[in-house]
């Protein structure tokens, strides 16, 4: 009975002390963990659970060798569809969107261009010149073309929108406005040097300019890989892609005008060949050196691609339509059963490598956690513990916090989390109310039976 009845009075007296002493053992445990040291897999998991991002899909090794080699390149995958014939000396077939090479034959050899080479001039020369603007042309800027040259029949002394010789440029194929154009642009040295830089920026290295309208004429080449750059270059381009998408349009002629037709005839359905549903554009050509070359574009099913094929051997001049036809089918089929063989991207500056890659990542990475760390408030850097409190309020209130939580955790002292000395004050204060207790009983006990 003596000791229930010590064990009664023991717990009645802590109970009321605890009741009336707040104990404040989350935050000091939080503080505890907040001045612990954290690895950085834990660091971003507590992060992440404020606002998780996606992980970015992992990037899939490409052998930029690969294109080098001579014939066909492809890496099929289980279920992908055989590749179709092809005659073209040289072809391609890539993602628009992503650059990734699926499939090609000879992506580098270098053939003449024909007028495929317009879609290069067009990158250059188009961002100088708003399409509204209005150019009367001179006698000298109609001279040096090509005998044979397509044109679209821009003459001396008439004035033209810009717009108006974009569409000369790319539904006729006009070397008579590619000249004019020129010569605006800072005249036909100046352009093919121009032409020559932005194919160097693109990562077209195959390209040698010398006639900025793709007209025959010595050292001038380009490659499959090459036209495929200028072509997924040109999507990005808004007018270009509406000049190249253009199937009709009136071409003015003083004081009246004529309709024009595209002559790529996947785009107009004309001459037999059927049109391509989802066709873009973007450019066809031909000369007697280089055969016939075209720069296609389609989009299906969300999905765009981007195909040039050079010179096709057998079929006559309609066959580079088919075969372009034939290599955007497959692309279409072959989405997801293949591995891709290069891409259209440009590579790394030279003599870059990987290791020198991450050392880079490395370097921004430490130089945005130190730029984050300087702008941190004097206070927080001080108060270790603190971390600990604003870490918790991030994550409750979804990795964001009020301009009044803010201050709360930095200016408030009684809501800091206690350390040290003051982390063990409630326990000594429980046992010494503990001890309090049993002397009390003890005295009313057998104190008041000596008096």
């Amino acid at each position: 009975m003596i000791v229930t009845s010590a064990v009664r009075h023991t717990a009645a007296g802590a109970a009321a002390l605890l009741l009336a002493l707040p104990v404040p053992f989350a935050p000091a445990v939080s503080a505890a963990l907040a001045a612990r040291p954290a690895s950085p897999a834990s660091s971003a998991a507590v992060v992440g659970t404020a606002a998780a991002e996606p992980t970015p899909p992992a990037r899939r090794y490409v052998d930029p060798a690969r294109l080098d080699r001579a014939g066909t390149q492809v890496q099929p995958l289980r279920g992908a569809p055989a590749l179709p014939s092809v005659s073209a000396l040289s072809w391609l077939v890539a993602d628009a969107s992503t650059g990734e090479v699926l499939a090609a034959r000879n992506a580098h050899k270098p053939l003449p261009p024909a007028s495929t080479l317009k879609a290069l001039f067009a990158l250059t020369a188009m961002p100088h010149h708003d399409p509204d603007e209005r150019h009367t042309v001179d006698d000298a800027e109609l001279t040096g073309i090509g005998e044979g040259s397509s044109l679209v029949g821009v003459k001396e002394g008439y004035t033209y929108k810009v717009s108006d010789l974009w569409n000369g440029v790319f539904l006729s194929s006009g070397n008579d406005a590619v000249h004019v154009l020129a010569a605006m642009n800072g005249g036909w040295k100046s352009t093919a040097r121009q032409m020559q830089e932005k194919a160097r920026a693109l990562g077209a290295r195959d390209t040698r300019v010398v006639s900025p309208d793709g007209y025959d004429a010595p050292g001038q080449v380009s490659s499959a890989y090459d036209l495929a750059v200028f072509g997924r270059a040109g999507l990005q381009d808004p007018q270009f892609v509406r000049y190249c998408s253009t199937p009709y349009a009136d071409f003015p002629a003083g004081s009246w005008s004529y309709g024009i037709a595209n002559t790529n005839r996947l785009l107009t359905g004309a001459d037999g060949v059927a049109r391509y549903p989802g066709l873009i554009g973007v450019k066809n050509g031909y000369t007697s050196k280089a055969g016939n070359t075209l720069i296609s574009a389609a989009r299906r099913g969300g999905r765009t691609l981007v195909v040039s094929v050079m010179n096709p051997q057998w079929g006559g001049g309609l066959a580079v339509y088919e075969e372009a036809r034939s290599l955007l089918d497959w692309g279409f089929a072959a989405a997801g059963r293949v591995q891709p063989v290069g891409s259209l991207r440009p590579a790394r500056e030279p003599g870059k490598t990987r290791d020198t890659e991450r050392v880079r990542t490395r370097e921004q990475s430490d130089n945005s956690k130190r730029e984050r760390e300087r702008k941190q408030p004097e206070a927080r850097a001080q108060a270790g513990p603190e971390a600990g409190d604003e870490l918790r309020l991030m994550a409750s209130t979804g990795g964001t916090r009020t301009a009044e939580q803010t201050a709360g955790a930095r200016t408030t002292p009684e809501k800091a989390a206690p350390s040290g000395t003051a982390a063990g004050l409630p326990l000594a204060l429980v046992g010494a109310a503990l001890g309090a207790a049993l002397s009390l009983w003890l005295w009313r006990r057998f104190g008041a039976r000596g008096n």
